[in-house]
Parts: C-alpha cells; sequence; structure tokens
C-alpha cells in the first residue's frame, strides 16, 4: 500500500476482471519484487483472456511463457532496455486502470489503510472482506465508491 515510517510496507497482488471486481489476492513483503508473486496469480487463467500488467512483470520472460501456456494473452509493455519487442496493444492496455480504482475502492476502508491489523492472516482476511462489499455493492448496482 505504499511507505510508512519504518520503510516499505505490504504488498498487495490482486487480479481483477473487466469491471474492476477482484478475485484472487496475494500479499508479499514490501521489499520483494513484483514477478515473486505471479507465478501463484497467473495459475488457473481463462482462455482467451488478456492479463494486463505493468512493466514490473516484463522482467522475466517465463511470466509470459506461462501466461501464453494457459492460451490466454499478455499486454504487458516491453521495459526500455529489452532487446526484442512483442506484441503490445495500447488501446486494450488502457483498461489496466481497473486494477488502480480497485485499490482506490479498498482504499477507502480504512482497516486496510491504515493497517490496523499487525498478522498478515488478519489483514488478508480483511482485504476479502471489502472484497465482498465490493462485489456484493456491484450486485446491487449500488456505487462502489
Amino acid at each position: 500500500m505504499g511507505r510508512s515510517r519504518g520503510g516499505l510496507t505490504t504488498k498487495i497482488h490482486t487480479l481483477v476482471d473487466a469491471k474492476g471486481l477482484p478475485f484472487r489476492f496475494l500479499l508479499t513483503p514490501g521489499q520483494s519484487h513484483d514477478a515473486t508473486a505471479a507465478q501463484i496469480l497467473l495459475q488457473e487463467l481463462w482462455p482467451d483472456s488478456f492479463v494486463l500488467a505493468d512493466k514490473a512483470y516484463d522482467d522475466a520472460d517465463w511470466i509470459r511463457a506461462c501466461i501464453e501456456a494457459q492460451e490466454a494473452v499478455p499486454i504487458i509493455p516491453d521495459r526500455s532496455n529489452r532487446n526484442e519487442s512483442h506484441a503490445f496493444s495500447p488501446l486494450l492496455y488502457r483498461l489496466r486502470n481497473q486494477i488502480e480504482r480497485f485499490f482506490n475502492k479498498i482504499k477507502h476502508f480504512r482497516r486496510i489503510a491504515k493497517r490496523y491489523e499487525k498478522l498478515a492472516a488478519n489483514y488478508l482476511a480483511m482485504i476479502q472482506l471489502a472484497a465482498t462489499r465490493i462485489w456484493l455493492r456491484h450486485q446491487d448496482n449500488e456505487s462502489t465508491t
């Protein structure tokens, strides 16, 4: 969720669908790289789906291979130091703002934004509770903010 006076905090890795509704979470320490969570998050993808990720997930070729092995399409911008370029659609990549919108929604839950829970299991439970509330609001066609 960001920096604190004590240093880096916990990173929340999430998969959301095209509507911004979450369905998979993973917590890692703040100092860990994003690619460490990719192997767990990218299991059991739906065929013919698009995986929109930022440049941090272009760190290793195995991430793209993992996505393509499940018959999904990776939409990941290439890093500036990459020698070979991959297919990339800027129009589809614009949909990545759904994940940013989801993080904005869960930051409205004070227990998550302030990290009142000290244990990772309790913190993950609060994130899942907030995600459930977002799902329920969407089902009732209410405002999700």
